[in-house]
């Protein structure tokens, strides 16, 4: 995908990764997104990770020639973004760092300075003239760092969004950017939804033609529909009419129910079930499923009195991602004394706008007439 002509990529693409963040899987890699713009003075936007130093300095060099740069813009301070601030600054003595107050303030905390010779603070409504184009700048705190500030290129209308619309995986778009975006967003940025919005409203009256964020590939057609799951993930609104049934099962006995009910659930005309098993799957994969489906069972054991790890860990990073507007139902299981539907409860006594549901199903042990009685009428409830 060719940039415009006075934008040029320097960005770099890290496929070493296992975990991205020490916690997300990203099998196809990630990018660090850097882009230059050149005009009558020349905007470096971004750094990239410190083990991608050189290659991001030879790609600058390539891109200016013999030229300096006049300008580094930061929009966000996290070290996969950041990190190369003092290399580059080193190495261009003349260049001046283009960023938020607090972003500065961060920088004594990184670099031992906040470049109060080489600086140009900015916060909402500021323009930075680069000649034939001025970039704007919009503050966009918490989406997901509070310095974080984004830029409105009004000549090519390009938003460089930082790290919203960001996406695991390459940066172009070979994988399809929906999975990725929406497990990045809920993973990373999800607990901010309020701050989404705020974000989406400041930039509703831009002409915006492409969209270049951190990571990821850069968005040339059909914003509408990027902008659209944007405001859908960040006013919590389900995604998709459909059942995710999220699971741990210890000698299998709960698995079988989760398999009837799925089951149970297809007959009955659901559109769309998704089983997880939460003890061997991608729990980020989960967690965005969760976002994304209308209706969630969690289905687990009684486990030292209380539910079974893997379960208590799903259930934390929902909440902790202000988990609402859904329909959540329980499947429970405990041999003498079946307590998880309780603890799960407790767990989600806080989320907002969440119906449960009035079946549940409860296994001692293993199922029998009862219990799968129970998963047929819950699975009538959840797609009547």
């Amino acid at each position: 995908m060719k940039p415009t002509a006075s934008v040029i990529d320097i960005g770099v693409y890290d496929q070493r990764p296992d975990l991205f963040e020490g916690q997300y899987t990203v099998p196809q890699g990630i990018s660090y997104n850097s882009n230059m713009i050149i005009d009558e003075k020349i905007a470096v936007m971004d750094t990239v990770d410190k083990a991608f130093a050189e290659e991001w300095l030879k790609n600058i060099e390539a891109a200016l020639n013999v030229i300096a740069p006049h300008y580094l813009v930061i929009q966000h301070m996290e070290p996969d973004h950041s990190a190369n601030i003092a290399v580059f600054l080193e190495k261009y003595p003349d260049s001046i760092v283009v960023s938020s107050k607090a972003a500065f303030d961060m920088m004594s905390a990184f670099f031992g300075t906040d470049y109060p010779d080489r600086r140009i603070i900015v916060g909402d409504g500021d323009t930075l003239n680069l000649g034939s184009r001025t970039l704007t700048f919009f503050t966009a705190p918490m989406v997901h760092w509070p310095e974080v500030v984004v830029a409105y290129d009004s000549k090519d209308k390009i938003l460089f969004s930082a790290d919203a619309f960001g996406s695991f995986g390459s940066p172009d778009k070979a994988a399809d950017w929906a999975d990725e975006a929406r497990r990045y967003y809920i993973g990373i940025v999800g607990k901010y939804g309020l701050q989404v919005q705020k974000l989406l409203k400041k930039l509703s009256s831009l002409d915006i033609k492409r969209i270049h964020p951190l990571h990821g590939p850069k968005l040339t057609e059909n914003l509408s529909y990027y902008i659209n799951l944007y405001t859908l993930w960040s006013s919590y609104a389900p995604e998709t009419d459909g059942v995710l049934i999220a699971y741990t099962s210890v000698y299998g006995n709960t698995e079988e129910a989760v398999r009837r009910l799925a089951q149970s659930l297809t007959e009955h005309g659901c559109p769309r079930v998704t089983v997880r098993n939460l003890a061997t799957l991608d729990m980020s994969q989960a967690i965005a499923d969760a976002f994304c489906y209308s209706k969630t069972v969690l289905a687990t054991t009684t486990y030292n009195c209380s539910i079974f790890p893997f379960m208590k860990t799903f259930i934390n990073a929902l909440t902790e991602r202000n988990f609402q507007n859904r329909t959540v139902a329980f499947i429970e299981n405990g041999t003498w004394m079946p307590n998880a539907k309780k603890v799960m409860e407790a767990m989600l006594k806080d989320c907002k706008n969440l119906d449960f549901a009035e079946n549940s199903v409860t296994i001692k042990a293993a199922l029998n007439s009862d219990s799968l009685s129970q998963i047929d009428a819950l699975a009538k409830e959840l797609c009547p």
